[in-house]
């Protein structure tokens, strides 16, 4: 196990959690408790998305921004077993891998609109996040509207769970992602020299001027581990994003490139929460393309998703262990509200 210790205050949230979700089941209207079990028993499958839903606010072509409500949002990534969206066969899902969210407040109101498309109680949808309230940086981050601007300021990732189906178990700590610090005047290529110039994007290694002091926030990886309810069968999630700087030059932190020359890193802690586990999931906006399926194979995990994710490019990924069910639109749905595609697999077990 890691040498690291969690924190007093994450081990406390970790027990109100779970203390959460237990009376979640035992006070809901009755036969709401048995239904969840029912569910687990009789539809053993475990539906996981993954998106970069930048803080729900669109980036347009022309400068301006689009504000997308969390439901709407929502009805445009969440599929049924068809790959549609929109339809009576959508299922609550189990897992949803984020990145760029604002923090607990906007994290905790998108769980809680997820419960509500489903008619569950409001609390059935939990949260971990990397970062509870990330301070703010950036300028207009390409909106020509300052207060929709503003709106992306705040930038975490996290994983969001069903609770009538999963009991969270344990959380690692963050880790960071890796990162070239540029140097003015200095080529990025002599600066990276095949991965010897790559750092943890975290302080000091952080970037220079106000504006930007707090970006390596947007990049703090987090991973949990879960049990699916009145089972054995353990699951671990993790969500990352990595910088842009990664489209050129992979890094992953001090001094290498990560697994497969990605950029990719799956942190010390976070390794060990997935010691066991029988079902996988990595949700990651890489900013950079053509990473192979098999990059995480060495972990049991095959990379789902044959579409561009991002425009043109295809710079997103969810890596799955498990018996994932085939996809009739290559596991990624085209209609989503933000600037990038979700992705989803639907494992059974």
């Amino acid at each position: 196990m890691s040498l690291w210790r969690k924190p007093s205050y994450l081990m406390g949230a970790l027990a109100l959690t779970t203390a959460l979700s237990t009376s979640l089941i035992a006070t809901t209207a009755p036969g709401a408790a048995a239904e969840g079990t029912s569910a687990v028993a009789e539809d053993r499958v475990l539906r996981i998305y993954n998106n970069n839903i930048e803080n729900l606010v669109r980036n347009n072509a022309d400068g301006t921004c689009t504000r997308v409500s969390g439901p709407d949002h929502l009805t445009s990534e969440l599929v049924d077993d068809n790959g549609q969206t929109g339809t009576a066969g959508v299922k609550a899902p189990d897992l949803l891998i984020i990145q760029q969210v604002r923090g607990r407040g906007q994290a905790d109101a998108y769980a809680d609109q997820l419960s509500a498309k489903f008619g569950l109680p409001a609390g059935t949808y939990k949260v971990v996040l990397a970062a509870e309230d990330p301070e703010e940086w950036g300028l207009s981050h390409g909106c020509s509207d300052q207060s929709l601007g503003d709106l992306k300021k705040k930038q975490t990732n996290g994983i969001i769970y069903n609770t009538q189906r999963l009991t969270l178990t344990d959380t690692s700590l963050y880790w960071s992602a890796g990162w070239l610090k540029p140097v003015p005047g200095v080529d990025p290529a002599t600066l990276y020299d095949n991965g010897a110039g790559c750092t943890l994007y975290k302080p000091p290694n952080a970037d220079d001027g106000a504006a930007y002091t707090y970006k390596w926030r947007r990049t703090s990886a987090i991973a949990a581990r879960f049990t699916i309810r009145n089972t054995s069968t353990d699951v671990f999630a993790a969500t990352m994003h990595l910088p842009e700087q990664n489209k050129d030059f992979p890094c992953a932190g001090d001094g290498i490139k990560g697994i497969g020359d990605t950029g990719i890193r799956i942190g010390t802690d976070a390794t060990d929460l997935m010691a066991g586990t029988s079902i996988r999931a990595v949700g990651i906006d890489a900013n950079r393309t053509a990473i192979p399926a098999d990059t995480l194979s060495g972990y049991g995990m095959t990379g789902y998703g044959t579409k561009p994710t991002s425009g043109t490019r295809k710079i997103d990924y969810l890596f799955l262990q498990g018996t994932v069910q085939p996809s009739p639109i290559g596991h990624t749905v085209d209609g989503t509200k933000s600037n990038h595609k979700a992705l989803y697999g639907f494992v059974q077990f």
